[in-house]
């Protein structure tokens, strides 16, 4: 007969966290979610770090450019979905590494003898109102001026002008030599009350283009994450099918880190992904594999060069696995499981990889409980969908805003490669559904509204860092009716 589990399958809702004991340093300012992402031995630093313990699903009404431009201001790191053509996914890369850089290389350039049309045409491709004008329209041609939008009037011209006839001249912009630091940099665009500041080299050629926006929006995401060129830091779902192609493609666009996008990780097909990036790469490529619910699962990605492990079947709320197949656990119990496993590994081996709970966050507090019970981050689906920063479409339901979200495994994703089982290259039942989820606004105010809850909640642990949270952490289970005593109860609540 098949072995049975004597502990049931349980729920982050089953639990509750215990208080423990505050000093006067446990406060929530100076709570630390700063988390690894990448594996590390001990004695060591993680290659790749993140300043919140969150990321964003490997999925198409979640994640592409814009989500990772948002989540990498706020701390976090984004898996742009990989259901689309290696061409659209590049180009989703490429827009989230090219959107904040310190020192931009220009990728907004016309020749002297453009036109105002090109000017508005480029604009409308790539999203920037600031073009250098150089003698061979190249980033890295001798500069001759630069066209900021304050330099035309589209209603009181025709379009045929040439870039030349508008232009702010070179002789009239104030440039900086090539070897400016960034705080120089900074420093001259204040003095001069500039927007942009163009670097040339001695012999006039574009170098770099420094801007304003960059250092104010820096000023205020304080937990930005930046890559050692001071781009956000951005992440990649690859499948099982052409990631030979695909990762190569990924890297040449900046990519950071990498996660395989499947339902399940105990898989030969894994396997086979991890064992030819290891050849291909060695460890200068990061990538995390899953999803798996128990140690033998763990312990197969791991011994095959994993990075991370992320830890999650059927537990996300557009996900119907579990009712399709039977197959799954509940999350807290998987998340405990596979936690025990990790630190089984890094004693024995001396290499730390980390866990992602993939799935089952339901409630705010759900974060606190993940991470206490082991997970390193978390990955979120119907969370971020919610906000303006994912691709789905906003759409009234009923007289109130909601916004569409779809599984990978339904009918609308068509992602058959997640369910991959080395059949058709089709989906031969759903494993996901389409939706609607409450539009909730910015990504970063209900962000904040989020983590002020989870620093609060670790204080009462008597913790500041998630290490610490995972060693004095105590948890209990609880029952139906202390759900209940849980929340409002015994009055009558107004009507607000």
């Amino acid at each position: 007969m098949a072995f049975i589990f004597e502990e049931p399958s349980r729920t982050f809702s089953e639990y509750l966290l215990i208080p423990g004991y505050s000093s006067r340093e446990c406060t929530p300012t100076n709570v630390s979610l700063r988390t690894p992402i990448v594996k590390f031995r001990r004695g060591e630093e993680s290659a790749l770090h993140m300043n919140i313990p969150l990321t964003s699903a490997v999925m198409q009404a979640v994640s592409d450019d814009a989500m990772a431009v948002a989540l990498a201001k706020e701390g976090g790191v984004s898996f742009i979905y990989c259901s689309q053509s290696i061409e659209n996914q590049v180009a989703m890369v490429a827009r989230a590494k090219g959107y904040k850089s310190g020192f931009v290389v220009s990728d907004s350039n016309v020749s002297p003898n453009a036109t105002l049309n090109d000017i508005l045409a480029l604009k409308e491709k790539t999203g920037h109102s600031t073009v250098a004008v150089t003698d061979d329209g190249t980033g890295t041609g001798r500069l001759l001026g630069l066209i900021a939008s304050r330099d035309y009037r589209v209603s009181r011209m025709t379009g045929g002008e040439i870039v030349s006839s508008f232009m702010t001249r070179v002789e009239d912009l104030i440039t900086a030599p090539e070897h400016t630091t960034l705080s120089e940099a900074n420093d001259i665009i204040w003095e001069h009350k500039l927007n942009a500041l163009p670097i040339v080299n001695s012999r006039g050629k574009l170098v770099h283009i420094v801007f304003r926006k960059d250092y104010d929006s820096h000023k205020e995401h304080t937990l930005e994450l930046l890559d050692k060129s001071k781009k956000y830091v951005v992440g990649a779902g690859v499948n099982t099918r052409d990631y030979q192609e695909r990762i190569p493609a990924l890297l040449a666009a900046g990519a950071d880190v990498f996660v395989v996008d499947s339902s399940e990780g105990y898989t030969e097909w894994q396997k086979l992904v991890l064992e030819w990036v290891r050849e291909t790469y060695g460890d200068t490529v990061k990538i995390g594999a899953g999803n798996v619910v128990d140690e033998d699962g763990f312990r197969f990605l791991a011994d095959n060069g994993a990075d991370f492990v992320k830890v999650g079947i059927g537990g996300g709320s557009i996900c119907i696995t579990r009712e399709q197949k039977g197959i799954g656990r509940g999350q807290a119990t998987a998340v405990i499981d596979v936690a025990r496993a990790r630190d089984k590994y890094f004693e024995e081996t001396g290499v730390y990889i980390p866990i992602c709970s993939d799935g089952g966050i339901v409630h705010d507090y759900h974060f606190t409980l993940a991470l206490a019970m082991g997970a390193d981050f978390l990955m979120l689906g119907r969370y971020f969908a919610r906000f303006d920063e994912s691709p789905a479409n906003r759409v009234a339901v009923g007289g109130v805003y909601m916004k569409e979200y779809w599984g990978e495994g339904s009918a609308r994703a068509r992602n058959w490669q997640r369910y991959d089982m080395g059949g058709n290259s089709k989906l031969s039942f759903e494993e996901g559904v389409d939706s609607y989820v409450p539009y909730a606004g910015a990504l970063k105010d209900n962000l904040a509204m989020t983590l002020a809850k989870v620093r609060s909640t670790m204080c009462n642990c008597g913790a500041i860092t998630i290490p610490e949270l995972q060693s004095k952490a105590k948890l209990t289970l609880v029952s139906a009716t202390s759900i209940v005593e849980g929340g409002a109860h015994d009055v009558v609540l107004k009507d607000n």
